[in-house]
Order: C-alpha cells, then sequence, then structure tokens
C-alpha cells in the first residue's frame, strides 16, 4: 500500500490562486448614495410619513366641538402646516448633527443627508430658517401663545437631539410633551380652553404609546438593544412596561371621569353618547396593549393603520365621541 505524496508548496500556492480565481470577491464597500434632487432629499429628511402625527392639531377644537367653521378649518390647516415646519427643522438639524454616526448604521447611512444627497450645511441652513420663520408666521398670523408654543417645541426638541435622549426618564417626558404639544396648539390658536380632563387623558395616552413603543424596541433588541438606541440599555423590559401598563390606565380612568361627568348639563341626546364612548376608548387601549405585549408596537400611526380591527374601533369611538360632543 502506496502513500500519496505531500503536496509540495509551490503547488499549493497554484491551487490557492486558482480557487482565489474561481471564487468571486466580497464587496464590503459602502453604497453609493441615493440618486434624486436635492429637494427631494430635504423632502425625505423631514419626515412626510411622521406628519400624520400633527393631526392631533384638531384635537381640542374637535372635544370643544368647534372644529366645522371655515374660520376654525383655516386656522388649524395654518397650524398643521406651521407645526410640521418644526418638525423637519428639527429633523434637519439632528440628521446633519448626526451624518457621521449615520453613516456607520446599517439603516441609517442611507438617510439623505448621511448619504451626501443632502451637504450637512444645507441641511443646517434649510433647518434653522424653518425653525425662524414658523415662530415668525405664527406670531404674525395666528396668536402670540401659538408662536410661544411653537419656540418651546423647538427648544426642547433640539435639547432632546444634543442631550436629553441620553437621560433616563426625560427623554419619555420629551417625547410625551411633543404629542400634548401638538393637541394643545389648536385649542391655543382658537382660544378654546383646554380642560384637565382633555390634558390628563391626552397626556397619559400618548406616555401609553411612547413607552410601548420603546418596550417593543427593547424586546426586539434584547442582547443588542444599543444598536438602535443606546439608551435602551439603561431601561429594563420590565421597567417599560410598568410605565406603559401605569399610562394606560391613567388615560382611560382620565376619559371615564369626563364621560361620567355631566358638567351641570342637560342630557338631550338620543342615547349617553358620551358613557357609551367609554366601552370603544377602553376596547381601544386594550387592543393597542394586544401590540404592546407582544412587543410589536413600533409607530403608534402604523399600529392603527395595519390593524384592520384597531381602526374599526377607533372610527367608532371617533363617532361615538363626535355624538356626544355635538348632544345629538
Amino acid at each position: 500500500m502506496t502513500e500519496t505524496a505531500p503536496m509540495a508548496p509551490s503547488a499549493r500556492t497554484r491551487e490557492t490562486a486558482l480557487l482565489e480565481q474561481r471564487t468571486p470577491p466580497r464587496h464590503t464597500t459602502t453604497p453609493p448614495p441615493p440618486k434624486g434632487t436635492l429637494l427631494g432629499g430635504l423632502l425625505r429628511t423631514a419626515r412626510p410619513k411622521q406628519w400624520v402625527k400633527n393631526v392631533l392639531v384638531v384635537a381640542a377644537p374637535a372635544a370643544a366641538g368647534q372644529l366645522f367653521s371655515r374660520h376654525a378649518l383655516t386656522q388649524l390647516a395654518l397650524v398643521f402646516a406651521l407645526f410640521t415646519a418644526c418638525a423637519a427643522a428639527v429633523y434637519l438639524i439632528n440628521d446633519a448633527r448626526d451624518a457621521e454616526a449615520d453613516r456607520a448604521h446599517p439603516t441609517k447611512r442611507r438617510r439623505p443627508v448621511a448619504a451626501g444627497q443632502v451637504p450637512v450645511p444645507v441641511a443646517y441652513a434649510v433647518g434653522g430658517a424653518l425653525g425662524i420663520l414658523a415662530p415668525a408666521t405664527a406670531a404674525w398670523l395666528v396668536s402670540p401663545a401659538v408662536a410661544a408654543l411653537l419656540t418651546a417645541y423647538l427648544a426642547m426638541q433640539l435639547a432632546y437631539c444634543v442631550s436629553l435622549k441620553h437621560v433616563l426618564v426625560v427623554d419619555l417626558v420629551v417625547v410625551t410633551t411633543g404629542f400634548l404639544m401638538r393637541a394643545m396648539v389648536g385649542g391655543l390658536a382658537l382660544g378654546i380652553p383646554l380642560s384637565r380632563w382633555f390634558l390628563i387623558t391626552t397626556g397619559f395616552g400618548a406616555l401609553f404609546m411612547v413607552s410601548a413603543k420603546r418596550y417593543s424596541e427593547a424586546v426586539q433588541m434584547a442582547g443588542k438593544a444599543g444598536a438602535t438606541r443606546a439608551l435602551l440599555t439603561e431601561y429594563t423590559t420590565g421597567y417599560l412596561r410598568f410605565v406603559w401598563q401605569l399610562a394606560a390606565g391613567v388615560a382611560v380612568l382620565g376619559y371615564c371621569l369626563w364621560a361620567l361627568e355631566e358638567g351641570g348639563v342637560p342630557h338631550t341626546s338620543v342615547l349617553p353618547w358620551r358613557q357609551l364612548s367609554m366601552v370603544a376608548f377602553i376596547v381601544a387601549v386594550l387592543r393597542y396593549a394586544v401590540f404592546a405585549d407582544r412587543g410589536t408596537a413600533g409607530e403608534p400611526e402604523d399600529v392603527v393603520l395595519h390593524d384592520r380591527a384597531l381602526a374599526l374601533i377607533a372610527l367608532v369611538w371617533i363617532a361615538m365621541y363626535a355624538l356626544a360632543v355635538a348632544n345629538w
């Protein structure tokens, strides 16, 4: 029985070279910047998908039954545009500030500023211009109170981008306050007093959705939470679960107290819509909590729009709430 002689070094080298020629090289270079115009890149950076959140500007006028007049609709359309401009200013400045860090991120590197479609100085300039023009326009065309609220929103959000997003609990409060400001600004624009029940229900309802989103992120990124949001490594899933459960409970309690409080107004509608609307509101919260508990509660608008049952429950609640406000 003969043994096979070991391959000579030169033969090994030739074989290795042949294998390397047959194996396609791995591409590790950064993908080229996305093609598109500067204006298109600025629009993408302004996050059009997030604009749906600004519909909350109609919340206070709708709750007060002062929504469907020409003056109200004109003012609310203007306030919606101004709040959208403020939010776009924050996104532009945030992306310009984080451009270098975003280039090292597998997903964020495709953002227009990080990818080079929008130059960093242009993002700063457009963001700064929007941040100055929006409150100034509000002071001129709406009211000084709205201008002050927009200025406070910009200051708070920019502080969040710089440092507050790294502070435990404060980050949740800032994001929740942003939602609450959206809900308040419509009332300020039309001079509508904001009731305590409106503020409690809206504030804790927003905290419920924000903390449910954080909880879902923490569940999905268990073990690598810092890859998407560094502060998630500081939170525990147990704590975030406690926050969204507490917030949901307070929001439901605040809404029920509003529904059960007649406020001295005699009941003249066909049915007690205020009390009946509690059922739809509670069912909606319970349905949303299913996604929170599973760890799949991402952006609130995505949760509502992608679940037909939740969307239907929300429409039923809106109808009941409208009938209650109109006292039909």
